[in-house]
């Protein structure tokens, strides 16, 4: 073979290994850099989230005064400065706020690529606050104390508080995904539980839909945690519908699908006789872990620990996934559930110290929410 033709071979070998090359090299950067900057900042964030050290701390602030004296060091000082009258109820709102700040953020410094599943989970809160508002009309209680200020619907939601008429919600909801589910129980077609699973299938189905989309690891974390925020769901419907003694037929309704739990599982779980028999189908489950560490209160019906249990569950496989994966939208999802879980906490303490709880008693109470 001539020293040409050599040469014209290996030119040709080093082309497409440089070409290979530096299309592995982009695929690489356009994979993870975008994380660099918003995951470093989240990094930062939660270096500043309480230590169960802290919450003990607040626990003993006596008063609400001290309460808010003692934030003055943390992110939420600027959200308590101008508070007006000071309670356990405006405490709360403010602390609304910061979350829904915290949403934000993750909307402004996400990749384009994901960022719009953080409004998705914004719609989450849609869901809950018209859900509440509805029930509460319903039940003829004031609705403006249900009121969450957070979602995308906030003005929207407050104006369906004050309404006057049931009527009147229908005009406030005319144009949004909402307005058909509200329809049909304003002319008595579904119950108001059947409109409240309606709005929340409308809207794990956005989310799974979303999630699905995207590709890769993406697609991997956002829909586990998307079918495991399902499960959690279906598994507290199912057991509560238990303890009802209702039938599957009753309860089938109110299943959402998506979950990682589905067709004969779901349907075995529906069809036990008692919640005795439901504990022990999800047993052999991936969730028997979670039964087992709570057997004895919820063998007396308290649901309220598998409730916290999940909770757990999920934040815990979402600090797995960070770990797993170092740059990605794990990080953040993993950030937004500590930083819930916070002012949750920040939220009992201000409640107890109002009550007159001693400081004992609140921390025992906040040690055990998830």
């Amino acid at each position: 073979m001539e020293v040409g033709t050599i040469t014209a071979i290996l030119d040709t070998t080093l082309a497409v290994i440089f070409t290979w090359v530096g299309y592995k090299t982009s695929a690489l950067i356009y994979k993870y850099t975008p994380y660099s900057y918003p995951n470093a900042r989240i990094r930062a964030m939660e270096a500043r989230l309480f230590t169960e050290h802290r919450f003990g701390e607040l626990a003993e602030s006596k008063n609400l005064e001290n309460f808010v004296v003692n934030l003055e060091d943390s992110d939420y000082k600027a959200y308590l400065a101008n508070l007006g009258e000071l309670n356990a109820e405006t405490i709360e709102r403010a602390l609304d706020v910061a979350l829904a700040d915290t949403y934000s953020l993750m909307l402004k410094i996400m990749p384009k690529r994901v960022n719009a599943f953080f409004g998705l989970l914004l719609e989450g809160w849609d869901v809950r606050n018209i859900t509440s508002v509805v029930k509460a009309k319903m039940m003829g209680e004031v609705a403006r104390d249900y009121v969450v200020e957070l979602g995308t619907m906030v003005e929207k939601v407050k104006a369906m508080a004050e309404a006057k008429t049931l009527e009147e919600i229908l005009v406030i909801l005319e144009g949004t995904e909402y307005e058909g589910p509200y329809q049909k129980l304003l002319l008595k077609e579904i119950s108001l539980e059947e409109f409240e699973t309606e709005l929340y299938r409308l809207y794990y189905t956005k989310l799974l839909d979303y999630a699905t989309s995207k590709k890769g690891e993406e697609r991997v974390i956002l829909e586990e945690f998307v079918r495991l925020s399902i499960d959690r769901l279906n598994v507290l419907t199912i057991l509560r519908g238990k303890a009802k003694g209702l039938s599957a037929e009753k309860i089938r309704p109110s299943v959402i699908e998506g979950g990682t739990l589905k067709g004969r599982a779901l349907e075995t779980l529906m069809n036990v006789e008692d919640l005795s028999m439901a504990l022990a189908e999800l047993d052999s489950t991936k969730y028997g872990p979670l039964l087992r560490e709570n057997r004895e209160a919820l063998e007396t019906g308290d649901l309220g620990a598998l409730e916290k249990a999940f909770d757990r569950f999920i934040m815990e496989r979402m600090n797995e996934l960070t770990r797993f994966y170092p740059l990605s939208v794990a990080v953040a999802l993993n950030y937004i559930l500590l930083k819930e879980r916070e002012i949750r906490k920040l939220k009992a303490i201000a409640k107890l110290l109002e009550d007159g709880i001693r400081a004992e008693k609140i921390k025992e109470i906040v040690g055990e929410m998830a």
